[in-house]
């Protein structure tokens, strides 16, 4: 698979700020990669440099094997796509989404066939002759994705489009625009802070903090195997725990917790072949690889603790349980397979496989 996307050793600074610190990323032709991470990482800055809306500071950014690290947004075949629709009120649907093509001078009948097969794209024939304000917020989303695919850009980009929407608008929208992709089989690049969302929609997925990039990989690497506490506390729901290495061998360690209590973990070799005896790591833990007991198994890890709380969340039971250090772990099980507790402050057993602990960095 080719190369679409190619940034080399990109920087920006703003003043003295660095917004992003030296990336480099390769976006395969017709994947779907996002950019995630919290406000303020780098995501939209990196994005608007793809744009061309910004300049790096040093590096440089490819476009099917041309740099255009500083050509005009115009002299880029890509298409951005923004929160704010940015739809021109004064116009009907028909001309919103034929606007670029307009400029180019295409012919009318052209003009006419692909802003129709646009419409039909994204499910809304028979809208032309209305105006953005007579849409809904989601139905104007999808003319700003119409208007930018019906020039056939190489790339196209989303800066955090669904954001303004609803929770369930928004995850209708979310599998639209990944079947949307799929049909185009144009390359997207997608800014986003929602990890669910991330994790819906992408091929790979970035994950930036602090202008850098701290994990590249599918959905299911990010994850099921991250690999800094950045990463593992920053996609979704997870268990985090400091411990030091005991025992050591090639697929298989001993970890004594803080709180004295010991783990095993089995990892890939490749992983666990970097660590010895008495370093200090961290391991995580996702909440539903866990389950509650009242015994220890001895061919599981076990911790055992207190329920503080349990809380109904539709179809899983979140229950909190407390350490002896006081450290609070959280366990998601299935609500009609959960242990039936007899009150608060109850001793547990929480038990998990030896291989769903991850260490990290």
């Amino acid at each position: 698979m080719e190369s679409m996307i190619k940034l080399k050793n990109v920087n920006k600074y703003f003043t003295e700020h660095k917004a992003v610190n030296n990336i480099s990323i390769d976006v395969m032709q017709g994947e779907f990669l996002t950019l995630l991470g919290p406000s303020g990482c780098g995501k939209t800055t990196t994005l608007r440099m793809i744009a061309g809306f910004e300049e790096p500071t040093s590096g440089q950014i490819l476009l099917d094997g041309v740099d255009v690290s500083f050509k005009h947004p115009y002299e880029r075949d890509v298409n951005t796509v923004f929160q704010n629709y940015a739809l021109f009120p004064n116009m009907n649907i028909f001309n919103n989404i034929a606007f670029g093509l307009k400029i180019k001078k295409l012919p009318k009948k052209e003009i006419e066939d692909k802003v129709t097969k646009a419409l039909s794209l994204v499910q809304l024939d028979g809208y032309k002759d209305r105006y953005p304000s007579q849409l809904s917020g989601g139905q104007k989303q999808r003319i700003a994705i119409a208007r930018a695919v019906v020039n056939s850009p190489k790339v196209l980009l989303l800066d955090e489009p669904l954001g303004a929407l609803d929770l369930k608008l928004r995850k209708q929208m979310q599998f639209e625009l990944k079947h949307l992709q799929r049909r185009l089989g144009i390359t997207f690049i997608y800014v986003t802070h929602d990890q669910e969302e991330a994790l819906t929609m992408s091929d790979r997925i970035a994950v930036m903090n602090q202008g850098e990039i701290e994990q590249i990989g599918t959905p299911d690497d990010i994850y099921d195997r991250p690999k800094t506490k950045f990463v593992a506390d920053f996609i979704g729901e997870t268990n985090l725990f400091e411990g030091v290495v005991k025992e050591h061998s090639n697929h298989k360690i001993k970890v004594s917790l803080e709180d004295e209590q010991d783990i095993e973990i089995i990892d890939d070799p490749s992983n666990l072949s970097k660590l010895k005896h008495g370093d200090k790591i961290y391991i995580t833990i996702r909440p539903e690889r866990m389950k509650l007991s009242y015994n220890t198994e001895k061919e599981k890890n076990t911790l055992e603790g207190k329920v503080k709380e349990r809380i109904f969340v539709g179809s899983i039971n979140k229950t909190v349980v407390i350490l002896s250090n006081g450290k609070e772990v959280i366990v998601n099980e299935p609500a009609v397979n959960t242990l039936k507790l007899n009150g608060y402050d109850e001793e547990v057993c929480i038990n998990w496989e030896f291989e769903d602990g991850v260490v990290i960095s």
